[in-house]
């Protein structure tokens, strides 16, 4: 049960009357007279045991963007139904409006919708509808709780999407108008066509030559179907934050271009997140649908406050690269491409330029020793051939995509 402001207003009516005849009787029917029309409303007020409540609506939404639940009363009773109903939704939801006015008539059905404006990835979950059911006097309300659960998948935002037109402009000047006659192991052959002028030699086609006597060229292009393993590290150098944006962030904003462009490129994308255990995974999901399958196991991640096992790849930082990696490395890249995609940050460059006094001074030592270091460990990796991306975190995006490209063209993925 659960008392209303009219109940206020009508019990401070009767302590005035109470005081105007300084009596105990008037006290008696006073409290009498509330009490009964309490008893009277909570009796008059529908009942909330037979009500049938459901929800619908959105089941994911990107980050920033708005969400709609709908939650639906139908009222099997005998009396109209005058109610106020609040889903319980996390705060990092901010449903609007948090609780509304319904009324719904007897054997009939209403619905409130609530919109959701989360800050926050991963999913957002209510459980609970409660409803007051308020009598015609509006002194009193019955209240339930309706085990009614809802969830809203919170997903990254993909703002690297505005990438993605050039990206795919690229690829199609790569695997269309202009084929490669570089043939490498990453490259099929296409056609054959006439020789032209500043041709290579190599890609003459001898057998064609004898069949029609004309010079042929072999033309090749980027091999289709590869299987590009996405490695995400979500250990706790993940939970560090470059210009305002957690590393862990910046990553998935990278991948999700990556994704959607490999996937355009027919080629196959799989993806594993973990620390010190496996937190998420997506495997052998179809070319169509594999960006959603991405972005929704992407969308709960957060960075663990753990080490992450010193043997996967992971961000350039030199105790891990050197004993966790580097042992490893030989091994793997006799048998894959592997290119290896980090944050950098851009305020290193700033403090390093410092010298405005001696705090400036120390900083710019500091900030020039993690940068020599990250150098030294990015060289470290190229010459055992592997692929390096460091870029900030607005950056890293393109620039994973434009190496990916760039093996594309070569050859050699």
């Amino acid at each position: 049960m659960a008392l209303t402001g009219r109940t206020a207003l009508a019990a401070l009516a009767g302590a005035l009357l109470v005081l105007a005849f300084r009596s105990v009787a008037a006290l008696l029917v006073v409290n009498l007279l509330l009490a009964a029309a309490i008893v009277a409303d909570l009796l008059l007020a529908a009942g909330l045991r037979r009500l049938r409540i459901t929800r619908a609506g959105d089941t994911r939404v990107l980050l920033g963007e708005t969400a709609a639940v709908t939650v639906t009363v139908r009222n099997p009773g005998r009396r109209p139904l005058r109610a106020v109903l609040r889903a319980v939704w996390p705060p990092s939801a901010h449903a609007v409006p948090s609780r509304a006015a319904l009324r719904v008539p007897p054997g009939g059905q209403g619905s409130v919708t609530s919109t959701l404006t989360p800050d926050r990835r991963g999913d957002k979950t209510s459980t609970t509808v409660i409803v007051r059911s308020f009598g015609p006097l509006g002194l009193a309300a019955r209240q339930r709780r309706h085990a009614v659960t809802w969830s809203v998948r919170v997903l990254p935002p993909f703002r690297s999407r505005r990438h993605l037109g050039g990206k795919l402009a690229q690829l199609r000047q790569l695997e269309g108008q202009h084929r490669s006659l570089l043939r490498g192991p990453g490259t099929e052959f296409d056609s054959l066509r006439e020789y032209v002028l500043g041709d290579d030699v190599r890609s003459i086609d001898w057998r064609a030559v004898a069949r029609r006597g004309d010079v042929m060229v072999r033309t090749w292009r980027p091999e289709r179907d590869r299987r590009i393993l996405v490695v995400l590290d979500t250990g706790r150098t993940a939970a560090g934050r470059v210009a305002g944006i957690p590393r862990l962030d910046a990553s998935m904003d990278a991948i999700l271009l990556l994704t959607a462009l490999a996937s355009r490129a027919g080629d196959q994308v799989d993806l594993i997140a973990f620390d010190r255990r496996l937190r998420a995974r997506v495997l052998g999901a179809p070319r169509s649908s594999v960006l959603a399958a991405v972005t929704t196991a992407l969308a709960p991640l957060d960075a663990e406050l753990s080490e992450t096992d010193t043997a996967a790849l992971t961000d350039l930082n030199p105790v891990v690269i050197e004993e966790g990696l580097l042992p490893r490395l030989g091994t793997l890249v006799a048998r894959n491409q592997i290119m290896i995609a980090a944050v950098s940050d851009p305020r290193l460059a700033e403090l390093a330029a410092g010298r405005g006094g001696a705090d400036q001074v120390y900083g710019a030592a500091a900030a020039e020793t993690a940068l020599d270091q990250r150098e030294r460990i990015t060289a470290l990796l190229r010459r055992q051939g592997v692929q390096v991306v460091d870029a900030p975190p607005d950056r890293l995006p393109a620039a994973l995509a434009d190496a990916y490209l760039e093996l594309k063209a070569a050859g050699r993925l």
